[in-house]
């Protein structure tokens, strides 16, 4: 928040500021109409024809009013006050009333010089909504100002207090739908506020728009007796301040009173807390705000209630091309606005109209902290050097990764400790996932009570814990998008709950690269582990490797995966994601001990190739084409396919094997279907194109046949993953389950290798005598086979 002094709260504002205010929301309904119905005729200097109108009718009126007052009132506090303020719009499909203000104030005509703030630009506006080759129904990264996509409900308050974090500074104020409320994100958002930090973070504010209704039913909260909805609020923490009504003068007086009186409350809160020393949690304000659906549109269409009413939540009067009645009721519609009194004859707003409008970076369409990459500064990672695992030799020395790389994100969390951009978030796992070192840094944000068994809560802390997937991805989301830093830490199996949220960042990200003047962003990092093999204790319900299958669906310019083998790879890839920008990094690697393949130098230059052949892994001796080719991504499938080699060098000494190694699975894929994709000559070089390839995978098999369809030796490929084989077992007991394990790889190789079936049928024969050892080995002793559990690499 500014340091300007507030305004009185308890005069409230003129009459003629009033009126002003009215102005300015009478012309933002004006636009968002015309957005909806016209494509010429901007201003109504002739009666509407059939021709003025778009042939296909698209948008949502329901929820403009509301959202337009809001902005309206936004734009007053940021004028009268001098607040930093970020709005963050959650009613799906609100884009007619967000651009009409962008526009109205100047910052969408500053972006897109060709929609100019008057009649010509006017009339690009409408056309272009909803439109071939225009701009979307909703909110959306063309939307200046706009840090969340509309499309999809229930993030908003989520972003809005990720947006908050870290900027002391700035209120955030968020319009919250009552159809957007009943989604299970939002409602476990409401939590939020026990982790804002009055101190060091901003304020949100969230705006309850209750209209009553959403495509065709009426919305819970809407509907519940006033002092059950005023306990649920309140039992959320908030201080909630209630306008409501119809008649538009009397909505705006309670609307500037509310919005005074909350931006009071927030300031007199951050006061106790930073100059004060008051420590207990805030209790922030929040509005409640009842208006009709459709307010000020048509009452009626066809004899049918509209105004108030569900049927008002998209386009109220759909025939108006082809119904004179509907084009006449949408004429009176338009003119009931007094376009005249708010528009001169060249389309400029009037003075009265801009009266509440901010200037320059003020302005809601022009913030830079919707547009995070002006404010983004480079991350001091420290060198890896100071981090990485000495590695005599490969194989014989074991580390748990995630607690190396925990480390490196202890020290980057110490680096900026006072600039405060860089948080890692998670679901009550962090220990867990062997990033402890982080609290050496750091606590975990806490405003709620305390206990004196309670360890490393801090109210200022910058590690984040909540049992909800949902809201550790909308506050990562909103702080990178607003120009920060950071990491999601996630078991492997539950990533796949932000499968949807995760669809719509990429979709954000890829829509951004395409708009030269949306700055890129730090990249949403995640970190898999306590990944499928590796359950030892909870079994089947925690084994799901598929959020990478996910990712590798969506737009190739933006998604990374990573499969790093051990300790040093991890670190070289995670310092990649982290300086990295506008891409989904996800990085899948174990917390529990593993061996150390690579030195850090090997790691870097491993990591750069992407996949690399492991020479000394192998047994070819260059002067011919290998018999087999062992490929490997994921540690515990590298640990597997090492053995087996080591197996193949004992039993087949005279056989040529090549190990390879896949890091980045995108490498894979074609060069022309992802940037970071082999040529064919390249894929065919490493994996040889008429060679069989047995390819032991960390995660669902078809996966790598899907990336590899078309490449010529896509018939030679055999892959090994898992295959929803899982139970509470021993390590190794798991990847015998999916037939992934050293012994299993080795038959393969015998199979598969032309002439080998008749010449190794011994050694295939003992593969199979220990597989069915092992499992009479477990069910007595409840271990591995100690040739298993013992193993370490004894290759030259």
């Amino acid at each position: 928040m500014s340091d300007a002094p507030p305004s009185s709260s308890t005069t409230g504002p003129s009459d003629e500021e009033i009126a002003a205010l009215d102005a300015h929301w009478r012309a933002a309904n004006y636009l968002a109409v015309g957005q909806i119905y016209l494509m010429a005729n901007p201003l109504l200097t002739r009666p509407l024809a059939p021709e003025d109108i778009k042939p296909r009718l698209l948008g949502h009126w329901g929820t403009s009013p509301g959202l337009n007052l809001v902005y309206t009132h936004v734009n007053r506090i940021i004028r009268s006050r001098g607040t930093s303020a970020l709005c963050v719009w959650g009613p799906g499909h609100g884009g007619p009333a967000v651009l009409a203000n962008s526009w109205l104030e100047g910052s969408y005509s500053q972006t897109y010089p060709d929609v100019s703030r008057d009649a010509a630009g006017m009339g690009l506006l409408f056309k272009q909504f909803s439109f071939p080759g225009g701009v979307p129904s909703h909110v959306a990264p063309e939307t200046p100002g706009s840090i969340h996509e509309g499309g999809e409900l229930g993030y908003s308050l989520a972003h809005a207090y990720g947006a908050a974090l870290d900027h002391p500074d700035l209120l955030v104020t968020c319009v919250i739908g009552d159809g957007e409320a009943e989604t299970g994100p939002l409602a476990g958002s409401w939590h939020a506020n026990k982790f804002l930090d009055p101190v060091h973070d901003g304020a949100v504010l969230p705006v309850l728009h209750l209209n009553g209704y959403k495509i065709a039913n009426p919305t819970v909260l809407a509907r519940l007796p006033e002092e059950e909805l005023d306990a649920l609020l309140r039992g959320y923490g908030h201080e909630p301040l209630y306008v409501a009504g119809d008649d538009p003068l009397t909505v705006h007086r309670a609307m500037a009173a509310a919005m005074d009186r909350a931006v009071d409350r927030i300031q007199e809160l951050q006061e106790a807390a930073r100059t004060g020393g008051d420590t207990g949690r805030p209790h922030w304000p929040m509005i409640v705000l009842r208006t009709p659906k459709g307010w000020t549109g048509p009452d009626q269409v066809d004899g049918l209630p509209v105004e108030g009413t569900w049927r008002a939540h998209q386009v109220p009067l759909p025939g108006v091309r082809d119904n004179p009645e509907h084009l006449r009721q949408l004429e009176r519609w338009m003119r009931s606005y007094r376009p005249d009194e708010l528009f001169d004859a060249e389309g400029h707003p009037s003075a009265e109209v801009l009266a509440c409008v901010p200037e320059g970076t003020a302005r809601l369409g022009a913030t830079p902290y919707a547009n995070g990459g002006l404010l983004l500064r480079d991350l001091p990672v420290p060198p890896l050097e100071a981090h990485a695992v000495r590695v005599d030799s490969p194989g014989t020395t074991l580390h748990e990764p995630t607690k190396v790389l925990g480390g490196l994100l202890e020290a980057v969390m110490t680096a900026t400790a006072d600039r405060r951009d860089f948080r890692v978030v998670g679901p009550d796992e962090t220990a867990s996932n062997r990033l402890d070192a982080l609290y050496e840094a750091t606590g975990k944000a806490w405003q709620a009570g305390t206990l004196p068994t309670d360890e490393h809560l801090a109210r200022d802390g910058r590690v984040m814990e909540i049992l909800s997937e949902h809201l550790c991805q909308g506050w990562l989301e909103g702080y990178l998008l607003t120009g920060r830093h950071g990491l999601f830490s996630c078991y492997e199996a539950f990533a796949h709950i932000v499968d949807s949220m995760v669809n719509q960042h990429i979709k954000w990200l890829r829509t951004s690269r395409r708009l030269p003047w949306r700055r890129p962003i730090a990249s949403l990092n995640y970190l898999l582990t306590s990944h499928v093999w590796r359950q030892d204790h909870n079994g089947f319900s925690h084994q799901d490797p598929g959020f990478v299958d996910h990712i590798l669906n969506k737009s190739p310019e933006v998604v990374r995966v990573y499969l790093p083998p051990d300790a040093n790879t991890l670190l070289s890839v995670a310092d990649h994601a982290l300086r990295s920008r506008d891409y989904v990094n996800v990085i899948v690697a174990g917390k529990q001990p593993g061996f150390d393949w690579l030195t850090l130098d090997q790691a870097r230059a491993h990591c750069a190739r992407g996949a690399g052949v492991w020479e000394w892994a192998g047994t070819e001796d260059g002067s011919r084409e290998p018999d087999v080719v062992l490929a490997c991504a994921g540690d515990v499938p590298t640990l597997e396919t090492l053995a087996a080699a080591g197996l193949l060098r004992q039993h087949l000494p005279e056989l040529a094997v090549r190990v390879v190694n896949v890091v980045d699975m995108a490498r894979l894929m074609p060069h022309g279907e992802h940037p970071h994709g082999m040529p064919d000559s390249e894929y065919d070089a490493l994996f040889t194109r008429d060679k069989p390839v047995i390819f032991a995978y960390h995660g669902y098999p078809w996966l790598i046949h899907r990336l590899a369809y078309r490449r010529t030796g896509h018939a030679q490929l055999h892959v090994r993953g898992y295959k929803e084989e899982g139970t509470t077992t021993t390590p190794f007991d798991m990847v015998v389950r999916n037939d992934l394990d050293r012994y299993r790889l080795v038959m393969d190789v015998v199979d598969r290798v032309p002439g080998l079936g008749v010449r190794a049928v011994a050694v295939r024969q003992a593969m199979a005598d220990t597989r069915t050892r092992h499992h009479e080995w477990i069910r007595e002793h409840g271990t591995d086979l100690p040739e298993v559990a013992d193993w370490t690499w004894q290759g030259q």
